[in-house]
């Protein structure tokens, strides 16, 4: 009988265990419980479209320097963005090793008068290249 109480002792104790780390989750659930509902008053208020603003839509003028790249005619500033990146891929100008570098070739070094810019300086450079 010794070795019968001490095998259902063995066996109660892990269940002991199961139940104590159980508890813990029961705790997280309820916590977790009020966040799911914040994040669910939030996705139902109905999303607005987003308008673009007026002054990027606009259409400049490139200087010459810049129409050898993009063309002459009056483009917005986000195309003249998109234009320059054709530019730069389809001449492969970006760096290899860092990709957020711009080798510039002939015609861009008349716009950004370095040899490498960064692409977050390069649209405020492109930027005083339009009227």
């Amino acid at each position: 009988m010794a070795t019968a109480k001490k095998a259902t002792a063995k066996k109660a104790a892990p269940a002991k265990k199961a139940a104590k780390k159980a508890a813990p989750a029961k705790k997280a659930a309820k916590k977790a419980a009020p966040a799911k509902k914040a994040a669910a008053k939030k996705k139902s208020a109905p999303a607005k479209k987003r308008t673009p603003n007026a002054a990027f839509m606009k259409p400049m003028t490139p200087s010459a320097a810049l129409a050898a790249i993009i063309g002459n005619k009056p483009l917005p500033r986000t195309e003249v963005t998109k234009k320059v990146w054709e530019y730069i891929k389809l001449n492969k100008l970006q760096d290899a090793a860092k990709r957020t570098m711009i080798n510039a070739d002939a015609k861009l070094r008349e716009i950004f008068k370095k040899a490498q810019v960064s692409m977050f300086e390069m649209t405020k450079l492109i930027n005083s290249h339009l009227s």
